[in-house]
Formats: C-alpha cells, structure tokens, sequence
C-alpha cells in the first residue's frame, strides 16, 4: 500500500498564532506534490513550505478544502467528518503539513494551507493545493479460463499509488510465492481454479476483495457403478449410473451397447429390468458438456437362471423317483416275508419217535408193473438237531427201493447227498 515518505515534523498540534521572523518581501507557499493516490484505509501526510513579507505577523495557519473565491475556508479541525482524524504541524523554518488517518473515499478533495496575519489584507492560501485521491485494491481477470489457456491476474487501482508498492498475492487465503503485477498463470489447469486476493506489502490487513478463477474443462474420471452390486441372475432389475469431473458440469449422458451403433438409453442414470441372458455386453457412457466428450464403461455378465416349468419338472421328477424306489423296497419286503411265512407253514408232518427211531409213512399207491415203490426212513445215529429257525435237521437219509421182479426191498444210499426238509 502507499506511504508517503514526508520527514516528520515535531508532533505539535497547532493553531499558530507566532510572528515569524524575516522571510523576504512577498508571499510564497510551495508544496511537495500536487496530487496524492492514497490506498483506503491509510493514513496521508501533506505537506510544503511557506515565506510572507517581513513586515507581517503570523496569527493562524491551518488547512482547508476546496477552495472557492469568496468562499468558506473553515479549518478542517472545525469539520465534524474529520474529527479525530485531522492534524496540523508547523516549525520555525516555516514548514507546514498535514497527518490525515483512515482516508475514505469522501475524503478525496483539493487540500490547501491558508495562512492568516494581524493585517486583515495580509493573509495567504496556497492554491492550487494537494489533490487527494482514494482507492482501493481489485483483482482484474477472466472469470472463467479454459484449461490449458493463459490468463493473468492484475491488482488493479482507480489511480497510480504515489509510491511504487509491492503486492502480495493470495490464493484461497494462503499466500502465492509470486510478487509480481500482474500474476501471469501459464497453462492453466483445473487445480488453479480457487479464490485470489491482492495486497501491498506492509498493508497486509487491508487485502482486495475476494476475485473468484474459474476453469472450465471437459470431462475427466468418467466412471460408471451397477446397483445392486454383485451377481446378476436374470429376471432381475440393474441400474448404470455415470459420474464425472467436469466444468461446467456434464447434462448430456448417452448409453451405449457395445455393438451397437444406436444409443440405448440417455440420462445420468440407465435401468434394465427383467433382465437376461442376452443382455450380457460391455456397456459404455457418453459424458459431454461444451468443451469435450468423454467414455465411461462397465461390462454387465447374467447368470442364467431355470424357468419355473423346469424347476417344477425336476421337482416332479425326484419325487417320481423316490416313490419307485419306496415301491420296490416295499415289494422285495413283502415278497421276503410271504416267502419266509410259506417255507414256515411247509414243514414236515409231525414225527412218530420209536426207540429205533425210524419213521415209516404210509402209501397208498395203485399197483402197476412198471411203478417202482420206495419206502422211505429216516435214521439217526444221534440226537435229531434242530436249528436255529426252529426246523430239523436229519443225519441219515436211507431210500428202500422195492424191485419189481423180486418184491424185495434194495437199500440205496448215496452219501454225497444231504436231505434237510422232508414234506409229507
């Protein structure tokens, strides 16, 4: 921000009534400048020097604005506006300023010294005075720069600051490493979009206004999600949704088949419902907006899944299966058992025990000369044995075979045969 550079006087507020000494026969008043830019919020010096005739004495001296012939010349520490904000000095050797504090636009003026004597003909104003202009700081740039172009970024005032000040420059509130003016951006990228300020150095609490870069640039991380996520069985419902970093935002998403050359849906978000088989491919997004186009893809792969005639038949089928396999079972059962119970009730005619324990059935057979009459016996050596099942077991089975010539009974054995039941 501006300082002026003015060697301070002895800080004595004045209102000077003093007879100065011999300065010469005629009035002089010259200032250090004519014109003073002054950043808002600062604090001005103005101020020159002065010689009056000899002959005079000076009374009052003081600072006042706007001079208009014949007009008002009230002293400015009579000025409500400039209370406690206004402060005169002068010293022997004539010189004479101003300390003004906190300048604001209402305080730009023309500011003049006047000077008054004992002799109401005698008195001096120095006009023209010191024009006092005010401004404040302002970024001026592009608000919106396309990404790769150069922009740059000037602290700007409505006047020239009296002294050559060095700014400060301030990207979303931290400070930039650069000091120049203006801030030349080569290449802009979306990463130098952010809310710039400017400052003179010393002045740092009196910054500009926030100035807002854009940077527009076209799609960039075009991604696109399926909902539900996970496996995907058909008859089933999915939705694509395509996202992406762009400026200004994307408003155009295309959908696509991989292909296909006509798009199959448009919108951020795609839905499939009933979904099949068929529907397995890679599908992609269009993301655009006014700088560019961008793809996006996401492949979908469908689980076939069994229609419900199927399942009914494969249903169908297994319990047809297992009632064949109960039927026989119950079948070979039944048949065991009624096997089992005849075997049980075809057994042997009860058998008459005699002391030599040979059993003699009797046969009554019609006589013919070619039938062969046998008798049967059974002999045991032992005990009869009876087995587990509660059945007999026999030892010895002798068969008598009567001859039909002779009459006579022959004895036939045959050992390598075992008899276990015999029926009657």
């Amino acid at each position: 921000m501006m300082t002026l550079r003015t060697p301070l006087l002895p800080l004595t507020l004045i209102i000077l009534f003093s007879t100065l000494g011999e300065s010469g026969n005629k009035w002089s008043m010259k200032y250090s400048q004519d014109m003073i830019c002054a950043l808002k919020g600062t604090t001005v010096l103005m101020n020159g020097t002065y010689t009056h005739p000899h002959s005079v004495t000076v009374t009052e001296a003081f600072w006042y604005i706007d001079p208009v012939k014949g007009g008002d010349t009230t002293s400015l520490l009579n000025l409500p506006e400039y209370s406690n904000r206004v402060q005169f000095y002068n010293d022997t050797q004539q010189h004479f300023s101003l300390r003004l504090t906190n300048v604001t636009k209402e305080d730009e003026h023309q500011y003049c010294f006047r000077v008054e004597t004992h002799t109401a003909s005698e008195r001096w104003a120095g006009t023209p005075g010191i024009n006092l202009k005010v401004t404040d700081l302002h970024v001026d740039t592009s608000q919106a720069v396309i990404e790769g172009n150069t922009t740059d970024l000037t602290c700007t005032t409505t006047c020239s600051l009296t002294d050559r000040p060095t700014f400060i420059w301030y990207k979303n509130g931290r400070p930039l490493s650069s000091s120049t003016n203006p801030l030349h951006l080569q290449s802009v990228s979306s990463e130098d979009a952010g809310s710039y300020r400017c400052a003179v150095r010393g002045y740092e609490h009196l910054p500009s206004l926030h100035q807002t870069l854009t940077v527009t640039y076209p799609p960039k991380n075009v991604s696109v999600s399926i909902s539900p996520s996970g496996e995907i069985v058909e008859n089933s419902s999915v939705t694509l949704t395509c996202s992406s970093d762009a400026n200004p935002p994307v408003l155009n998403y295309t959908w696509f088949k991989e292909g296909e050359t006509s798009p199959v849906g448009s919108g951020q978000s795609y839905s499939i419902t009933n979904i099949i088989a068929e529907h397995t491919s890679l599908y992609y997004c269009v993301a655009q907006n006014e700088h560019g186009a961008l793809n996006g893809t996401v492949t979908i792969t469908v689980k076939r899944g069994q229609s419900l005639s199927a399942v009914w038949i494969v249903v169908g089928g297994g319990v047809f299966l297992l009632l064949t396999v109960f039927i026989c079972i119950y079948r070979i059962k039944k048949k065991t058992s009624d096997t089992n119970h005849k075997e049980t009730t075809q057994t042997a005619a009860p058998v008459s025990e005699t002391a030599d324990d040979t059993v003699t059935p009797s046969l009554s057979i019609p006589l013919q000369d070619d039938v062969l009459y046998a008798t049967v016996r059974v002999q045991s050596d032992g005990v009869t044995s009876i087995d587990q099942q509660g059945k007999h077991q026999y030892g010895n089975l002798t068969i008598l075979s009567h001859n039909a010539a002779t009459g006579s009974p022959t004895r036939n054995v045959d050992d390598s045969v075992i008899y276990g039941t015999v029926r009657t």
